[in-house]
């Protein structure tokens, strides 16, 4: 009785690696099978593969014939290829017929070859050999036609839900493949994920992913993920896709500020909407009626060109697309006009500019006109040499040594100049009076060959003493010391008189005479 490889009982596996064609094959060999064959081999459709068959340790037995029998289904078998060594090859009527044969054409290594191959070729193929006095022994390699699964995935156009029900927003599908791809779902918006699969004829399977969950506006645009793995892929597949979620649209209106006063130039309404699909067409209306004349439409824009009573009234702004209308208004209220706060702002700054250069002027004529004065009144101006200071004075001399110096005593009228300080000088009177008499300050005054300035300075003398004595307090410290003027007058008996006593002392440093006539 013939023995077949499969009823061998069983020992020890052997297992080794072999590489051919870019395949991976496991050989397996047992210690009873001397058919040695490639447990399970992969390949693609259109491409060729190799199926190996070897009869080892033969010894005394005889090898009369090897076929190759192809099981697509269980319980069908049909011969594809027969090798006999005194008839050669044979290949009956099967679906290879001119796409098999033998690589070799040996007894001892009848491995064949398949082209073209396709998705129906997957199957179990056994090689058989007849032997004597052995009988039949066979060994079985499984053939796996892959297949590369055509993916793809697509957002699904939803409305936005008012019945709170979930629906498919999103598909992805593995059509065609061989293993079966597995789909996976990622995203942000907590939708739930459906996964069904359908087998084909040739032995592929199709894969259909769904991404459910409850529309609403907000997510639309919204990002979700879809991955394909399949065994045929060195990498998963991916797919991001936008949601797109159908909704009538929304609308509201910006741009009033509450501040449309008369006169105002260019207020502008702005009508802002959204909605999928996005909205076409914008109409703007007046609830008084008929727009205003001012008034200038642009898209969804409305201009008033110039604010005037005649828009005291409601916009209305309306929007449509084929899922629904909207409309939004706003009430603008006209008030007066009001000062600009930029140019309220200019013309503060120009009057405070003004009153500060008003101020810069007068304190220059102040200080010019001061030192003016102060170079006229006899106080110290530019130091030039035989300028008058606080020191040039006139004096009046006593009359009567008995009197003192009162303020009515006249006598000769002393000058001390600076540019001789060591000296008094005397001015003689031009007064021609009565013999005898004695001349008064008045008359002394208009004696002297005066122009009308000086009479002038002289009646406002005693009116600006004060004035002066006040402003120039800061000279205080530095002025010129009392002189000690000497005068001896021979007339007055040999009794001398000393001017000194005379001087008084002022509050700015300075000495002055009591009797003396400053000009």
């Amino acid at each position: 009785m013939a023995r077949d490889a499969k009823h061998c009982p069983l020992s020890p596996m052997k297992n080794s690696l072999l590489v051919t064609a870019g395949i991976l094959l496991i050989i397996q060999a047992a210690s009873c099978q001397r058919v040695k064959v490639v447990p399970e081999v992969e390949a693609y459709p259109t491409e060729s593969v190799d199926l190996r068959c070897q009869f080892v340790d033969g010894g005394n037995t005889k090898l009369t014939q090897v076929s190759w029998i192809w099981e697509p289904t269980e319980g069908q078998r049909d011969n594809i290829a027969v090798f006999h060594p005194t008839y050669g090859e044979s290949f009956p009527e099967s679906p290879f017929n001119g796409r098999v044969r033998f690589i070799q054409g040996t007894l001892t290594n009848p491995s064949i070859t398949i082209t073209s191959l396709k998705m129906a070729d997957a199957g179990r193929y056994t090689c058989e050999y007849a032997t004597y006095p052995s009988g039949n022994e066979q060994g079985t390699t499984n053939l796996v036609i892959l297949a590369k699964p055509k993916n793809s995935a697509f957002p699904v156009i939803v409305q936005a839900s008012t019945s709170g029900k979930p629906v498919v927003v999103a598909k992805c599908e593995a059509a065609d493949g061989k293993p079966a791809a597995t789909i996976k779902w990622m995203g942000e918006v907590g939708g739930t994920e459906n996964t069904t699969s359908k087998k084909g004829l040739d032995g592929t399977v199709t894969v259909m992913g769904e991404y459910l969950l409850v529309p609403t506006p907000e997510d639309n645009g919204k990002e979700v993920t879809c991955m394909i793995s399949q065994r045929t892929q060195d990498k998963p597949q991916i797919f991001p896709m936008k949601l797109s979620v159908e909704y009538p649209p929304t609308v509201s209106i910006v741009g009033y500020d509450n501040n449309w006063y008369i006169g105002r130039t260019d207020a502008v309404l702005t009508c802002q909407a959204t909605g999928n699909p996005a909205p076409t067409n914008v109409t703007w209306t007046a609830m008084s009626g008929r727009m205003p004349d001012t008034v200038q439409i642009s898209a969804n824009k409305l201009i008033v060109r110039k604010v005037d009573e005649a828009v005291n009234t409601t916009f209305v702004c309306e929007v449509k697309n084929r899922l629904g209308v909207s409309k939004y208004q706003v009430t603008t209220a006209v008030i007066e006009a009001v000062v600009d706060p930029s140019n309220a702002g200019v013309v503060a700054g120009a009057i405070i500019g003004s009153l500060l250069a008003l101020l810069l002027v007068s304190s220059l004529i102040a200080v010019l006109v001061t030192r003016s004065r102060r170079q006229r009144r006899g106080y110290p101006g530019s130091g030039e040499p035989g300028a008058y200071g606080n020191k040039a004075r006139l004096f009046a001399g006593a009359g009567n040594k008995n009197e003192g110096m009162g303020p009515n005593i006249n006598g000769p009228i002393y000058t001390y100049r600076e540019s001789d300080p060591g000296a008094l000088a005397e001015n003689v009177n031009d007064f021609h009076g009565p013999p005898g008499s004695t001349p008064t300050a008045h008359d002394i005054l208009l004696s002297s060959e005066m122009d009308e300035a000086e009479r002038r300075k002289f009646d406002a003398l005693d009116d600006s003493l004060e004035e002066e004595e006040e402003r120039y307090d800061s000279f205080s410290v530095g002025m010129a010391p009392a002189y000690h003027i000497h005068r001896h007058n021979e007339e007055m008996g040999g009794v001398s008189m000393y001017l000194d006593d005379d001087m008084e002392s002022q509050r700015d440093g300075s000495v002055i005479s009591r009797t003396a006539i400053y000009v």
